[in-house]
């Protein structure tokens, strides 16, 4: 069981927020704002696999632990983000079983696994920590799989069964669109329940991304613990804005001497 699941379980909510800037000075700032996990967003953020890794080591210290978005479902792209030592893997679009058994065996370290480790990585404490990274923390990495179409609605009972899944995660946006409805139309609704309902009887924990307050208490009473409000690039858009609102209602008076 992950820490997501642990969290999930224990009737708690697991609070989250996006991190899509690619700054490590924006990262280490949300690290000390009270998140249980931050998002690193490497689909539809900023940065090179540079910045990610100096994100990461900026949230080193930070209670908040880190999960990487990946920009797609390649071998190559989860082994070099898993070698950065992230606490966990988001995958866009999951829809079917076969993709969420695919991406379980492509995480996991041990028997049959295409994954390969090595051992001075960061995820392994550059060598002092190998053994307990295979033993247990490789183990303990939670996958994050998102829930962005009418077809992963439909399969979603399967691939919350799949044995690795920690979370079934709504990305609100694109289900929507592919759903051709509006996040308030009962279709929706339906189908986020239907999504909850396949995390809580298969033991893993539902998500979602919330604009707001309100909306979370709304989804937290369907049984989504997992939820994630906020980001660097909103927080940074919304002050802006606001401040040079204000700024422009000051009234002038020139000096007269």
């Amino acid at each position: 069981m992950t820490w997501i699941q642990q969290g999930a379980l224990q009737n708690r909510l697991v609070s989250g927020a996006w991190l899509s800037l690619g700054s490590a000075i924006t990262a280490e700032i949300a690290g000390r704002s009270g998140y249980d996990w931050l998002l690193i967003d490497m689909e539809h953020g900023c940065g090179s696999d540079n910045d990610l890794m100096h994100q990461i080591q900026a949230l080193g210290s930070s209670k908040s632990k880190v999960i990487v978005r990946v920009p797609a479902v390649e071998l190559a792209v989860f082994k070099r983000i898993l070698d950065m030592g992230p606490a966990g893997l988001m995958i866009p679009n999951v829809s079917t079983p076969d993709l969420a058994r695919q991406i379980v065996d492509m995480v996991r370290v041990g028997p049959g696994s295409p994954r390969g480790i090595a051992q001075t990585t960061r995820a392994s404490g550059y060598g002092s920590d190998y053994r307990a990274y295979l033993d247990t923390e490789s183990k303990e990495l939670a996958i994050v799989a998102q829930i962005e179409s009418r077809k992963a609605v439909e399969n979603v009972d399967e691939i919350a069964a799949i044995d690795g899944i920690s979370v079934l995660f709504v990305g609100p946006f694109d289900l929507s669109i592919d759903l051709s409805v509006n996040p308030d139309d009962a279709r929706f609704d339906a189908a986020i329940r239907k999504v909850a309902k396949a995390a809580a009887k298969h033991g893993k924990a539902a998500g979602i991304l919330v604009r707001n307050s309100e909306q979370a208490k709304h989804y937290a009473s369907m049984g989504y613990a997992f939820i994630a409000m906020g980001s660097d690039r909103g927080a940074v858009i919304s002050s802006m804005r606001s401040n040079a609102a204000l700024l422009a209602e000051v009234p002038f008076e020139p000096f007269h001497a």
